[in-house]
């Protein structure tokens, strides 16, 4: 592997940092004290579909060979979280350009988009690491991982005094994605043919 493509996985972990966890944050507690309904609930929807990437990290740190297929899918859910509602996309339209906080919803949306394919992207170039993450090719793609693991450890042990092993990582995301796995063919059954595209953020139109 490259120097020009280590820095690509790494810049790519970096930005998932500050725009797939960070800006959500800030815009979560912006939408609230704004009392904006639409965004509020794409970012509530949002959180719960993100889910999967916190789990995919878990997998990461536990090494667990398809780690990275289930990274990919976890931001491809994500992008298509914050643009599928068509109640919430005609309720941001409506909104015009001077109106910081749909704006800047607006332009965070695209940068999803732009994450999760560049992740699609990089991963494509190392494709054998989709099914044997513990090659030393794919070295690079666990290191991300190896630093929230030690941060984890380190917490892990200060509050429980106890050890966070890689095993339990990855027994942990097992069991996560097992539960998040059902959680979303209850939704796709039940609530998405109820429902379809629509969130009904509001009953009573825009706040």
């Amino acid at each position: 592997m490259n120097v020009f493509n280590q820095l690509s996985i790494w810049l790519s972990f970096q930005l998932s940092i500050i725009f797939l966890i960070g800006i959500p944050v800030t815009l979560s507690f912006w939408s609230i004290k704004k009392r904006n309904k639409a965004v509020n609930k794409l970012l509530s929807i949002y959180w719960k579909i993100s889910t999967l990437f916190f789990i995919s990290l878990l997998l990461l740190i536990g090494q667990y060979n398809f780690a990275l297929v289930i990274t990919n899918i976890s931001t491809l859910l994500m992008t298509v979280s914050v643009w599928f509602w068509n109640d919430i996309n005609d309720e941001l339209r409506e909104y015009d350009f001077s109106y910081s906080l749909t704006t800047t919803t607006k332009i965070w949306r695209w940068t999803v988009t732009f994450i999760s394919l560049n992740f699609l992207i990089q991963s494509l170039k190392n494709i054998n690491c989709f099914s044997f993450i513990n090659s030393d090719a794919c070295a690079i793609w666990l290191q991300p991982s190896s630093n929230l693991y030690i941060f984890i450890k380190n917490l892990f042990n200060f509050f429980f005094g106890a050890n966070f092993t890689q095993p339990v990582a990855k027994f942990l995301g097992l069991f996560s994605l097992v539960i998040y796995i059902l959680g979303l063919i209850q939704w796709s059954i039940i609530k998405l043919p109820k429902n379809g595209r629509n969130s009904y953020f509001s009953e009573n139109g825009r706040n």
